[in-house]
């Protein structure tokens, strides 16, 4: 199962569907097949671990990070094909929240099957964390980040706000940013800072994958505008309601969103309880006036103050960033 997790982090982690990866084991328990989910429309982890495997499969057993789905999308149902290839076997990780893709365990058992499945659980939901708390909760996973000096401003009286942190962390935040399906900001952001949103390699290159990219707002958005680009990945939300922009944005086959937008969409996020996990970027500077980071989250006294639980540290170059769960009770 380890060998199969690891084979799982080569699928892309910003993809619609779950990072997945398989082990097939023929009847002497020797190793026949490889394979891992390399991303939408591609075959899953198990069938492209049976191609590996050709016959040697029948009789074995199949070590899969994720339930075999039950059913058909782009690609078939793993549970029908891993029958057809005579397993005899499956041990899973983590059971599929997906209720439209579970049962896979169900219809293998009832084809005489032997399944077991939870070894490695927690590892296996790790490796797919936004993935599995948007089909338990039904909208994307956010990450909020903003970039601050230590007095807590992220622009200057004057509203230039670049660059707050330097080189190194803005880069390290790139990095992340890839990982997340959209990236969402204002109008506000997109009129004071024509940004390009998109993600590039280490030589500043455009990445193969690019993120969606979101601006909620009513006000409208420059036909020139760097944003709209033309890969066909931007979505302009004409609205103000961001429980709906998720719900839209999900639609999108997204389970990660990347929130950067300025200190009202972010305020505006945070009171409709979306902000899921916090990356404040700690830049060692002062402006003594200017811009906060947020705008009013309705808190109006230190009884009441939203107090985060520190998850990581991060340290590049003189910044430093810390990464934040603001909900403490919550196991995803």
């Amino acid at each position: 199962m380890r060998r199969a997790l690891a084979l799982a982090t080569r699928g892309p982690a910003a993809d619609p569907n779950p990072r997945v990866g398989c082990v097939l084991l023929d009847r002497d328990g020797e190793v026949v097949g490889e394979g891992w989910h390399e991303g939408a429309g591609t075959p899953h982890a198990e069938v492209a671990a049976l191609a590996e495997a050709g016959s040697g499969a029948r009789g074995g057993t199949a070590i899969v990070t994720l339930e075999p789905c039950n059913h058909t999308g782009r690609t078939g149902p793993c549970s029908q094909a891993l029958l057809h290839a005579g397993i005899a076997r499956v041990v899973h990780a983590q059971s599929d929240p997906n209720p439209l893709a579970s049962g896979g365990a169900a219809t293998l058992r009832a084809a005489g099957v032997e399944v077991s499945g939870g070894l490695l659980a927690d590892q296996a939901t790790a490796l797919n964390r936004t993935w599995t708390f948007a089909q338990q909760h039904g909208r994307p996973f956010v990450t909020w980040k903003f970039a601050a000096t230590l007095d807590g401003f992220s622009a200057a009286a004057d509203g230039t706000s670049q660059w707050i942190t330097r080189e190194p962390m803005r880069a390290a935040m790139l990095r992340r940013r890839a990982e997340c399906g959209a990236v969402l900001v204002g109008t506000g952001t997109v009129l004071a800072d024509d940004p390009r949103m998109t993600s590039r390699d280490e030589a500043g290159q455009l990445a193969e994958r690019q993120p969606w990219r979101v601006v909620l707002g009513v006000r409208d958005i420059p036909p020139a505008a760097r944003v709209r680009g033309d890969d066909g990945r931007f979505v302009h939300l004409a609205h103000r309601d961001p429980d709906r922009s998720l719900q839209e944005v999900r639609e999108l086959g997204v389970h990660h969103v990347w929130l950067e937008g300025g200190p009202r969409l972010a305020a505006a996020f945070w009171r409709a309880g979306l902000v899921d996990e916090v990356i404040a970027c700690i830049a060692p500077a002062l402006l003594g006036t200017g811009r906060p980071a947020t705008a009013d989250l309705g808190i109006g006294t230190i009884a009441d103050i939203a107090r985060l639980t520190t998850t990581e540290v991060i340290h590049e170059g003189e910044d430093f960033a810390l990464v934040l769960q603001p909900n403490p009770g919550r196991t995803i």
